[in-house]
């Protein structure tokens, strides 16, 4: 956790002078209006911790059995909230929707990636939802068995996991774009039961593939757990299907009843796990609860995102990471909202789609990532034709940033040139660990400052601390940590309760702070919230954490290659991009004969984990700098990475000729 990395970046959006205050009408009507309410929410959570997650717990949520224990701390970091309890999270979501005025109200959109749309109500979804979850049943699919979802962006993929939800099965997601090696990974760590997928996936105009990868990642051994591969039938294309494993969806739901008894689970139950990269070469498994989880999702759909019966949200994030499954399959339909299911992908058929579809579809809640946003920035620079004041945009009335800090020029691009100036602009920091927001404005309440996250929301009691736990002051870079458990966090890394601790409870900090692996500073003045950076060795490219070690592995894995270090580097676009530093068996390339080996390198990475993964940069040298004790120097990498010249003691660098060698790119 060396805070080196945080003060070289703390003056880093510390010195921001710019404020923009929501206007009086959005406050009037706001979910939390002005600041007194936020500081009385924060007051109440201060005086009475407990009580104050129980009275918004039984506001916002439905329990057959109600809980009676709050936060049982006896086994920490191994929290449990409302363990008591009794609920289900499609029953949350879908039929409470049905008793209370919204059976026909419109629940999703879905976009499809050619332009055609289709909706579903709240009745006909929960039609579709309990079709499918009988369709599980009927397979032997049970309470507590795993579920791998391989799945683009569809209806169908959001009633996959609010099937798995309904008969008490837990889902894990993995994003379609990721490789059948990293797909085989996932299903032997949860020890999956079955596998939902579709034949293809429709990207950009293309059809990509989805089951012919889950083929190649069962073909690779020990997957013996999956007795079922259920197929959504989205494009027709030609698949190879094995009698008593495969089944298509459509055949499996044909007959089902159109009703299913819920699963009841205890408030602990595993919702779903999600695999995200760590410092090491294996993902981890990050396991959320039900009822903790839940409750968030809903709160934050109404503290940050300020939802209204009357708005359309669109989340432009895919199911595949955590984005997806807080503030699209969970938080907008357990708020009885309307949102978008987005299949496409921003540039297709032109980098006017976003606009286009908030135009066509009256969206008035957008959420997106700062990497979209600065890559829309480019393309309407150079193509006027696609920028965002050519569209209808007044239906918005609230925005969204997610997945990195967003700098300060592309939050004013977002604010004047997608807002009009007039919509406030949530900068909202969490984590796939956290569930749901942390810190973040609330758009009724907090003045917000560009590339500052602001404020902690109610609850989270966030905090900068040094090296040994101690609190710094404001002004002071340092390591963002969250020192009061809070119900949607983490409960553990499936099948590695170690690993959780050690990561997020580290003894550095005495064990007991929530490490959430970001540095950040505190305006003096303001007391804002800014994220520096991450202070592991992980990597935050276009909002998705990647382990270094994850694509060094991978690396390694070619018979080229003898070592490999990955850092990271400012990318305006994608935030941060990935340079690899490679040591082959045979001699140093140079020329034309680099450059095809790193396109040769990069494609292998590719396969290997995912597109996504791919370095954009390999660096070829006869060996990596090393201290005489054989330690890789990657300060000195990510100096050199990001084309800066080395100012740091080489004195104890076994061979600093190296470095020369190293700072070109193939």
């Amino acid at each position: 956790m060396a805070a080196t990395d945080t003060n070289l970046q703390e003056n880093q959006g510390s010195h921001e002078s710019r404020v923009f205050a929501p206007s009086a009408e959005f406050v009037a009507k706001a979910t939390i209006s002005g600041m007194p309410a936020y500081e009385k929410l924060c007051a109440e959570a201060a005086a009475d911790y407990e009580g104050f997650w129980a009275r918004l717990a039984r506001e916002n949520l439905d329990w057959q059995k109600p809980f009676t224990t709050t936060l049982d701390e006896s086994d920490a970091p191994f929290y449990k909230w409302f363990a008591d309890g009794q609920l289900n999270a499609s029953y949350n979501c879908l039929d409470r929707n049905l008793t209370n005025g919204n059976a026909d109200k419109t629940a999703i959109i879905f976009e499809a990636d050619d332009g055609q749309s289709t909706r579903a109500t709240y009745r006909e979804l929960h039609e579709r939802v309990c079709k499918f979850a009988n369709g599980l049943r009927s397979r032997g699919i049970q309470k507590g068995d795993r579920v791998i979802i391989y799945m683009s962006m569809s209806i169908e993929a959001v009633a996959a996991m609010q099937a798995c939800a309904r008969i008490g099965a837990t889902h894990s997601v993995v994003f379609g774009g990721f490789s059948a090696k990293s797909l085989h990974e996932r299903i032997i760590d949860a020890g999956a039961v079955a596998v939902i997928t579709a034949d293809e996936q429709r990207r950009g105009g293309k059809s990509l593939p989805l089951k012919a990868i889950v083929d190649e990642a069962l073909a690779l051994g020990g997957c013996e757990t999956i007795r079922n591969v259920i197929v959504y039938q989205r494009t027709g294309g030609n698949i190879d299907f094995t009698e008593g494993l495969d089944v298509w969806l459509h055949e499996l739901v044909a007959k089902q009843p159109a009703e299913c008894e819920p699963e009841w689970v205890g408030a602990e139950h595993p919702l779903f796990i999600l695999y995200t990269s760590g410092s090491t070469g294996t993902p981890k498994g990050v396991q959320h609860s039900t009822g903790g989880y839940l409750l968030w999702c809903a709160l934050t759909m109404k503290w940050t995102f300020d939802i209204k019966p009357d708005d359309v949200f669109w989340c432009t994030a895919d199911i595949g990471w955590v984005t997806g499954h807080s503030y699209i399959t969970y938080g907008p339909l357990l708020v009885g909202g309307t949102e978008i299911v987005f299949e496409g992908i921003p540039t297709f058929p032109n980098a006017g789609r976003f606009w286009d579809t908030i135009a066509k579809h009256k969206v008035s809640i957008f959420y997106t990532a700062p990497t979209a946003i600065r890559s829309l920035i480019k393309a309407a620079d150079v193509d006027p034709s696609v920028h965002p004041k050519n569209y209808d945009l007044s239906s918005l009335r609230l925005l969204g940033s997610v997945g990195e800090p967003i700098n300060p020029e592309a939050w004013m691009w977002y604010y004047n040139n997608v807002g009009g100036g007039r919509c406030p602009v949530v900068d909202t920091f969490w984590q796939t660990e956290t569930g749901g927001h942390m810190i973040t404005p609330l758009p009724g309440a907090t003045p917000m400052v560009p590339g500052s996250c602001t404020l902690p929301l109610p609850g989270i009691m966030a905090a900068i601390v040094d090296e040994a736990g101690a609190d710094v002051a404001n002004g002071q870079g340092g390591i963002l940590v969250v020192k009061r458990p809070w119900p949607s966090m983490i409960r553990t890394i499936w099948n590695n309760p170690e690993r959780f601790k050690a990561s997020y409870f580290p003894d550095e900090l005495g064990g007991k702070y929530y490490l959430a692996g970001d540095g950040a500073i505190r305006n003096s003045d303001t007391t804002y919230f800014t994220i520096t950076g991450r202070i592991d060795d992980v990597l935050n490219v276009s909002g998705h954490r990647m382990g270094t070690m994850e694509i060094e592995s991978a690396l390694v894995a070619n018979p080229l290659v003898a070592e490999a270090a990955v850092v990271g580097r400012p990318d305006e676009t994608t935030g941060e991009s990935i340079c690899a530093f490679v040591v082959l068996k045979q001699a140093r390339p140079t020329g034309e004969e680099a450059k095809k080996l790193a396109t040769e390198l990069r494609n292998w990475v590719a396969k290997e984990i995912g597109p996504i993964a791919k370095p954009k940069e390999i660096r070829f040298g006869d060996n990596l700098p090393k201290t005489r004790s054989g330690k890789i120097m990657r300060r000195l990498l990510r100096v050199l990475a990001k084309g800066e010249t080395i100012t740091q003691d080489i004195s104890t660098l076994e061979n600093p000729a190296i470095l020369d060698q190293l700072k070109e790119a193939s």
